[in-house]
């Protein structure tokens, strides 16, 4: 019973208790409307890398201190963002979508830190795309919209090379075109060892996404369309909004994990390097209430009538009500458990110490002052007088008395600036 109830409780904390995910090597973020066509997309792709020389060598007199950094920001007329377009859209395809990207924006950020100990490498890559025909249909009154979001685990593979101002045409996608570019004296040792598979995967990688079904992904409602929300993305106050996640740790979509690979290179002698990456994670807001599909969203202006909300219209009742049920469950198990332990360990418990029954009431501080006081104590029955116990201070003995200590002189005293008389 006890292995039963510790089960469910564990169960229930992980169920609903789930990790907060950090940004990933893919992190999506889109809201649709189908009334409009319109898209407000933001894909952001991370990765790090750690090359360790910690044990010295030459790779630290060659790496420690060298800092680079390399920011820019360029839109669709930039040279290289047309044909990034196109092997997104392949990507897109790929996922049996007709959803296609018509126009974006590229932020860049990488960053190479040596110190004295180990070399990090940060890529971050974001986009703005503008996606397009994803309303399969529209919305009639008697049939609900139906938005395809099979687009959404889009990326794109091999070399990407972006003209960057201050910087020329770089190679973004692939790990190892910055060590050609900044380090070309150890980038053809990492391409030749088994580093090299690791620095020549593509950072703009959202498999993650893809292959998570939209069934498994979480669902918020919320009826009001905060006017602050609303007004940020063109929307009337009041739109009915729905919002779907992914990337959450739980027993439904699994133990979402950092992701770690690790490789060996040898220049003058062995060192190693590492990637990390954290589990992708993605929102999609839709206007109106959408319901899923392997594919895509079913979405009406309004929630069906009857669905159940809070009293604060942000989450339906039913998963409020499991949540408390959940929780008192845990509450009441802990509290079974106590119970148990507490009745085991009182069989073996005994009272010690004096029976209260054998204490007896003595008076103590016959005088103190000339009038009686109230004062006493307790003492076991049977035991000497209390004479022989009392109070240190009834002990006159003790008490130190004050005497005046008398004068020997036979003259009197005077007033003080007293003179006889001449």
């Amino acid at each position: 019973m006890k292995l039963l109830i510790i089960a469910l409780f564990v169960g229930a904390v992980i169920a609903l208790g789930s990790i907060a995910p950090t940004f990933g090597s893919a992190q999506l973020e889109a809201t649709l409307e189908d009334a409009t066509g319109s898209s407000l997309t933001k894909m952001t792709y991370q990765r790090t890398i750690w090359i360790d020389y910690s044990d010295g060598g030459n790779l630290a007199n060659i790496l420690t201190g060298k800092n680079v950094t390399v920011i820019f920001s360029v839109d669709s007329s930039a040279s290289g963002m047309k044909e990034l377009i196109q092997k997104i859209n392949s990507s897109i395809a790929s996922n049996d979508s007709d959803a296609y990207v018509s126009d974006m924006s590229l932020d860049y950020v990488a960053l190479m830190t040596g110190r004295d100990d180990k070399m990090s490498i940060d890529y971050k890559i974001v986009l703005h795309p503008v996606i397009e025909n994803f309303v399969i249909r529209d919305y009639t009154g008697a049939s609900p919209a139906l938005l395809d979001v099979d687009w959404r685990g889009f990326g794109a593979s091999g070399p990407v090379e972006i003209y960057a101002p201050n910087h020329g045409v770089l190679e973004i996608n692939l790990p190892i075109s910055l060590f050609d570019k900044y380090t070309p004296e150890i980038a053809m040792q990492l391409k030749s060892s088994d580093a090299g598979e690791l620095l020549t995967k593509s950072i703009m990688n959202a498999d993650g996404i893809r292959d998570q079904p939209i069934g498994n992904w979480h669902f918020l409602f919320d009826p009001t369309g905060i006017g602050v929300d609303a007004a940020q993305y063109g929307f009337q106050t009041g739109s009915v909004i729905s919002k779907y996640t992914m990337g959450e740790s739980s027993l439904r979509e699994g133990i979402q994990i950092e992701r770690t690979n690790e490789a060996m290179f040898t220049i003058d002698r062995a060192y190693s390097i590492k990637t990390f990456e954290a589990s992708d994670n993605a929102s999609l807001d839709v206007v109106g209430f959408a319901t899923r599909d392997s594919g895509f969203f079913g979405v009406t202006p309004t929630a069906p009538e009857g669905y159940a909300t809070t009293s604060s219209e942000e989450f339906p009742a039913m998963v409020l009500y499991g949540m408390a049920g959940m929780a008192a469950l845990g509450g009441v198990g802990i509290m079974l458990m106590s119970q148990r332990k507490l009745k085991k360990e009182g069989k073996n418990l005994q009272q010690t110490g004096i029976d209260p029954s054998q204490l007896t009431g003595v008076k103590t501080s016959a005088s103190s002052g000339g009038y009686q006081t109230v004062r006493g104590e307790a003492q076991v029955k049977g035991l000497e007088d209390y004479d022989q116990h009392q109070n240190f201070y009834d002990d006159k003995s003790q008490v130190e008395e004050k005497s005046e200590t008398k004068s020997t002189s036979t003259k009197g005293s005077m007033p003080k600036g007293w003179k006889p008389e001449k």
